[in-house]
């Protein structure tokens, strides 16, 4: 039967058109899904290359603690991760003020770190650490009027770059950048993890930092320690000397350290150790106290710094320093109570910038240095004083000797030449005790004892009419105070018998006192007089003299040596050879 039309009644089946319409909304409707799972895919591989890239970097942190060693790992990392052509990493110096570059993935470029620098603020990378902005220039970005040119870097061949700051606890520690050759457009997930990538190594590098110091730190408390054991030690002053500047050298990896203490006398610098074995530095000339970097450090009071010696005008040896390798100097005063008693270079090999703790830990090594150095002659000085009555003792029965060959030996003399004579000997003995009490050692000078004795025989036994010259030459000779003792009783013996025999008859002449480095390792210490000659067929063996006697007893005695008297070219000669 027939269905029955009735006009304005609605058909339940769509239209062809309506067909299609709902076809076209669901395929949109796929598109549109197909999309979000690509964009889902896609961040969900962003963030898999993310969670491995920090994965890595983590165990590579995890495994090495200085920076330098971790920066090549990163610099490759963000090359891989950004599909990028190239990657460098810049660090800020410990003053904060120059971007250094740290790591490149560039071959080129390894020889430059360290070498390229930028200023905060100078071209993108500066700009990126001033700003604590990232930087995305698709192409051309030699042509932002922020980019400056660094031939070495080769970098006007790259057309993109991406730029982003490290950031530590809202601090820009550095910059790392990635470039590709051809034009490049950075997306938001490059630019993400490029971020991801430059926190955690800001982090990384921050706490390699953080250790360094502390080990710097513990370094140089060591160092501190380790000195100032010395003062409470049972050390020679050049032991204490020689141990502070090898610790010093050692523990803060310095080039050369060198310690010189001040001559009140000569108003000089006198250099007393070093641990380089370097013979140009070691004969370098006294300082006199007023001049160079070391007179400044006296004069202040504190340590100074040069960060070049060779470029400075106030070092004096500039040329020794080239030839040593020698950059940075700190000059450390060395004081006591408020007095600077002398000064330690401390030199680097490369260029360094001290910071403050290192300048407060070598002001405080200087103090503990000054304080062994007084210790140590603290000691030395008492256990003078404990021998003094030993010696004391050992020279009044070496008088007393004296005065019984005198009075063995007087025949036609008068009691007050006898008493003159005995008088000038007891003299020889005290110029020795005088000299002795004010040497910082257990050594006295030979030119100083000849000097006291010549003064000591002109005031008292030369007639003051007669002109008689008299003087010291040649090098000087340090001697332990036995032997001292010895010379300075020859010599008033060898000047007496001059004064006395060579001008007699003689109104003027000279007397001269001359101490000679001979062959055979010896020392040769002679009497020279110009006055009366000896008398003919003169036999000095033959002569009965006391003075003579006493001259050969104690130089064959003590000194094992050899005496002679004769002219040499009408000058009376009377010298005493002996091993050195």
């Amino acid at each position: 039967m027939p269905i029955p039309f009735f006009p304005g009644a609605k058909s339940d089946t769509p239209s062809a058109a309506d067909l299609q319409r709902r076809l076209e909304q669901k395929d949109a409707e796929l598109a549109d899904v197909r999309n979000r799972v690509r964009q889902l895919e896609a961040a969900l591989d962003a963030r898999a290359a993310e969670a491995a890239s920090l994965r890595r970097i983590g165990e590579a942190t995890g495994q090495v603690v200085n920076a330098d060693e971790i920066l090549p790992l990163i610099a490759e990392i963000a090359v891989e991760v950004t599909a990028t052509d190239s990657a460098q990493v810049y660090l800020f110096n410990e003053n904060r003020d120059m971007l250094v570059l740290r790591a490149a993935t560039d071959d080129f470029a390894q020889e430059l770190l360290g070498k390229i620098k930028c200023v905060v603020g100078e071209g993108i990378t500066g700009w990126v650490a001033r700003e604590k902005q990232h930087v995305a220039i698709a192409s051309e970005a030699f042509g932002d009027d922020r980019f400056k040119f660094v031939p070495e870097l080769r970098e006007d061949r790259y057309q993109s770059m991406l730029s982003v700051p490290l950031i530590w606890r809202g601090e820009c520690i550095g910059v790392i950048n990635v470039r590709t050759l051809a034009p490049h457009d950075y997306n938001k997930q490059q630019v993400q993890l490029l971020s991801s990538i430059a926190s955690q190594v800001a982090g990384s590098v921050a706490a390699s930092r953080r250790i360094r110091e502390a080990n710097k730190r513990a370094t140089h408390l060591s160092t501190v320690a380790e000195v100032s054991k010395t003062i409470t030690s049972n050390l020679y002053l050049e032991e204490i000397l020689q141990l502070a500047v090898a610790a010093t050298a050692q523990t803060m990896n310095f080039k050369i350290v060198s310690l010189l203490l001040v001559d009140e006398e000569k108003q000089e610098l006198v250099l007393k150790a070093t641990q380089t074995q370097s013979k140009d530095y070691v004969k370098k000339p006294n300082l006199p106290m007023g001049e160079s970097i070391a007179g400044q450090a006296i004069q202040t009071g504190r340590v100074v710094t040069v960060k070049d010696v060779k470029l400075s005008p106030a070092y004096r040896f500039p040329e020794i320093a080239k030839r040593e390798g020698l950059t940075s100097l700190a000059c450390v005063p060395l004081k006591v109570r408020e007095r600077v008693i002398g000064v330690m270079n401390c030199y680097t090999e490369k260029q360094h910038d001290f910071t403050e703790d290192e300048i407060a830990v070598l002001d405080t090594l200087g103090n503990q240095v000054a304080v062994a150095i007084e210790n140590a002659k603290l000691m030395v000085k008492g256990a003078l004083l404990q021998e003094m009555h030993h010696r004391v003792k050992n020279n009044l029965q070496t008088i007393a000797s004296l005065l019984r060959l005198q009075s063995h030996y007087v025949t036609n003399q008068s009691p007050k030449e006898v008493l003159n004579e005995s008088i000038n000997r007891v003299l020889a003995v005290a110029a020795v005790h005088d000299l002795l009490s004010r040497e910082d050692l257990d050594t006295i000078s030979v030119r100083k004892i000849a000097d006291q004795i010549l003064t000591a025989i002109k005031q008292s036994f030369v007639d003051p009419s007669k002109r008689i010259e008299m003087n010291v030459e040649g090098p000087d000779l340090m001697l332990g105070s036995h032997k001292a003792n010895s010379v300075a009783l020859i010599l008033n013996e060898a000047v007496s018998n001059a004064v006395e025999h060579g001008f007699k008859i003689a109104n003027e002449g000279f007397i001269a006192v001359r101490l000679i480095e001979a062959p055979d390792n010896k020392w040769r210490l002679e009497v020279r007089n110009d006055g009366d000659p000896l008398p003919e067929n003169f036999d000095v063996r033959k002569f009965t003299d006391l003075g003579l006697q006493i001259i050969e007893t104690l130089t064959r005695g003590d000194l094992q040596g050899d005496f002679t008297l004769q002219t040499e070219e009408g000058v009376t000669v009377a010298a005493v050879t002996f091993p050195r």
